[in-house]
């Protein structure tokens, strides 16, 4: 945010805590009084009017259309990352127990000096001792609700047996910062969140792919930037299942990974990677949760998901002997529902088509092959990878004839650039040589266990070092 959106931000959440401050006061008077109001309390201290202005904290009041009770439970999940004295009221014991107000729920943090409200302590605020309001106002604390479902706030229930009321009330990391900064949040990377955003510095019109493939890849762009108005407008949701799904399968470096990360940045979408070696587990179970903590967090959020070796999670299901064969059919069968109740986009890439369950292939949109560039896109990478550079390449250097002789992939074709850029840079001045190239061909034919072609066979040791 800039300082004027940065001022009118804050002026917008100090205008909320003032009325919150109010209705924590005048709830807190009443309850020792013994006063039972006949009336909404938020009737009588209604919340300060939001002009429609760019301060995030009023965009989203406007985007939900927030009515008051909803506008309280939020600011009370936002004030202790803001001003968490301001719950300090909550510490008030009762002397004839001699422990804190059962009434006023919230919990104690591990670190946390502050009072960490709870669904009980916005009940509380609410509706005080008045059943008939917490009969009514037991809606906005079921998933389905705005709050919840749209991921702005979630529950963190430590025991499941337990008043379901109880739960901690949380403001969801995203919309933290969201409220507080107007940015966007990048979860980190961790066992609890097994994605990584991956991003290319390359553009859309560097994508070199064979024309069928990427008329496919262009059409996941088409739903990408009209899915509103396919799903919504056009209707389409009420034929078929949310979001999309793609099967890219092909040899490693045919450029499956740089497609999807082009697919997020043309469209404007963060691009996250699943490491399946987080997402498997062995202990029976956390599988499972692994997954519904990646994609309750994605949900909300429009994210590219893109599975990387797929094949390794999503293979021929296990004919069933034991408990641990059922188990893992089990993930399989989870992950598909996932995937398939998932809005976004979700990629899902293989090296090996063969391996894919049948029963899980049906349920792509496309299943789009990345096969071997030929000759003309081989050249293509030759040249954009090596012409117009800060560098400068020998003159004795054919790209069409190494384009023509030797079968690479655009990631094998990198591989070569990396290595004869760490031998041109030892040099004066910074030239690249045909003898880099082969020898650098060599290097990536051995790895793959394929003979070098004709044209650099021999050459190692027959010429000369440059210097």
């Amino acid at each position: 945010m800039n300082p004027t959106q940065l001022d009118k931000n804050a002026d917008c959440i100090d205008r909320e805590l003032i009325w919150f401050n109010s209705v924590l006061e005048q709830r807190i008077k009443l309850h020792f009084e013994g006063v039972q109001t006949p009336e909404d309390l938020l009737e009588s201290i209604p919340p300060p009017a939001m002009s429609h202005t760019d301060a995030p904290y009023a965009e989203i009041v406007h985007q939900f259309n927030l009515l008051p009770a909803e506008r309280l439970v939020l600011i009370l999940s936002v004030i202790p990352h803001i001003k968490p004295h301001l719950l300090d009221t909550f510490f008030i014991r009762n002397q004839n127990l001699d422990r804190g107000y059962t009434e006023f729920g919230g919990l104690s943090g591990n670190s946390h000096g502050g009072f960490l409200p709870t669904c009980e302590t916005a009940m509380f605020l609410l509706t005080g001792d008045r059943l008939s309001a917490r009969l009514r106002y037991d809606g906005i604390f079921k998933t389905e609700h705005v709050l919840f479902a749209q991921g702005i706030l979630y529950l963190d229930r430590q025991h499941v047996h337990e008043p379901q009321l109880s739960a901690a009330l949380h403001l969801s990391p995203e919309y933290r910062e969201r409220i507080i900064t107007g940015q966007s949040y990048t979860p980190p990377f961790s066992s609890a969140f097994p994605a990584q955003q991956i991003t290319t510095e390359l553009e859309w019109d560097d994508l070199v792919l064979n024309p069928a493939t990427r008329q496919e890849i262009d059409d996941i762009l088409t739903w990408v930037q009209n899915k509103d108005l396919l799903m919504d407008k056009w209707k389409l949701k009420q034929r078929i299942k949310p979001g999309f799904r793609c099967l890219f399968y092909g040899p490693p470096g045919t450029g499956k990974t740089m497609t999807a990360c082009l697919l997020g940045k043309k469209s404007g979408l963060p691009v996250f990677r699943i490491d399946l070696s987080k997402v498997i587990s062995k202990y029976i179970g956390e599988t499972e949760k692994n997954l519904a903590r990646l994609f309750n967090r994605a949900q909300h959020q429009d994210w590219i998901l893109f599975f990387d070796e797929a094949d390794s999670l999503f293979g021929k299901r296990i004919e069933t002997q034991n408990s641990n064969d059922r188990a893992a059919n089990q993930e399989i069968s989870y992950l598909l529902q996932r995937i398939e109740d998932y809005s976004g986009l979700a990629i899902l890439a293989t090296n090996l088509r063969s391996h894919l369950d049948e029963a899980f292939a049906r349920r792509f949109q496309s299943m789009i092959r990345f096969p071997m560039p030929n000759a003309e896109q081989r050249l293509q990478l030759w040249q954009d990878n090596f012409l117009n550079k800060p560098f400068d390449v020998s003159e004795e250097v054919d790209f069409e004839k190494l384009a023509n002789e030797h079968e690479l992939t655009g990631g094998g074709i990198i591989n070569i650039l990396h290595y004869a850029c760490i031998k041109a840079v030892e040099r004066t001045p910074h030239k690249i040589y045909e003898e880099d190239l082969l020898k650098g061909i060599s290097r990536e034919l051995r790895k793959e266990g394929r003979q070098a072609g004709k044209a650099n066979r021999g050459y190692l040791g027959s010429i000369p070092a440059r210097s």
